[in-house]
């Protein structure tokens, strides 16, 4: 019997258990747990990388690796991938690099930066770098392999 929520659940898993060791890793790194990391973006491993890759593989295997329904998941993970490494990390330089402006501009005694939009808080960490896109990746496939065999 096929389950044709194969698919699906890869996806889930993934991202799922992508989110919920991105703590511990942090912690490896820092020496600090941050449980906020289970719902943030950004950081070791990519969890929409490791969902599109899930996804991608079991679609694969279910449907066929000459299959159109392949192909295009094949090509919305690279998509996903390249946008995670480039497009969303370098937003969040632009925002770092914003706030540093900003708080340099603020400790400058002649400019006033009052507005509400200043006082905002903002997220830097919207994006990956390539070694968390491909981490995320591989743990993607290799979820989807270990749905696959149960």
């Amino acid at each position: 019997m096929i389950d044709y929520m194969y698919p699906f659940w890869s996806f889930i898993i993934s991202v799922i258990l992508a989110q919920l060791i991105k703590p511990f890793i942090a912690y490896f790194r820092v020496h600090k747990f941050i449980p906020r990391l289970i719902v943030a973006s950004g950081g070791m491993p990519s969890s929409h990388t490791a969902g599109v890759f899930g996804l991608c593989l079991s679609v694969g295997i279910q449907e066929s690796f000459n299959s159109t329904a392949f192909a295009i998941c094949l090509a919305f993970s690279f998509i996903v991938a390249y946008d995670a490494a480039n497009v969303r990390y370098y937003a969040g330089k632009n925002i770092q690099l914003t706030k540093k402006i900003l708080e340099d501009l603020s400790s400058n005694n002649e400019i006033v930066l009052d507005e509400p939009i200043y006082e905002e808080p903002i997220k830097e960490v919207l994006g990956h770098k390539w070694s968390e896109v491909v981490t995320g990746g591989i743990m993607g496939i290799i979820i989807a392999l270990i749905i696959d065999l149960l």
